[in-house]
């Protein structure tokens, strides 16, 4: 599970409701793994999510997802979309609590 975690990256600015899920699922497939965007081959794409507009991809290979966070702008376009749409791309992290020490009471 942390391998896969290490090669999963969080979009955000997924445009929801324009299309069918599984259509946009497609198409950011399609944009991810496409050379001029810095993809590679996507395992894959978890969308929608329980937040609105945003979805995870996950590659087959840890090192596509460096060179996507190095791509400065993500611009997700497709000829079923109206226009382009910015993405903000980052790197998926888990939220992890057992670093916290806890307390002794005396």
């Amino acid at each position: 599970q942390a391998a896969r975690s290490r090669r999963t990256i969080v979009i955000a600015g997924v445009p929801a409701g324009l299309l069918q899920d599984d259509v946009m699922a497609d198409i950011l497939t399609i944009h991810f793994q496409m050379s001029r965007n810095n993809g590679g081959d996507v395992e894959e794409v978890t969308y929608p999510t329980p937040s609105q507009g945003v979805a995870y991809v996950t590659f087959e290979d840890q090192g596509v997802v460096e060179r996507v966070l190095r791509k400065d702008q993500h611009l997700l376009q497709d000829k079923r979309l109206s226009r382009g749409y910015p993405l903000t791309v980052t790197r998926y992290c888990h939220k992890v609590s057992s670093s916290l020490t806890p307390l002794i009471m005396l």
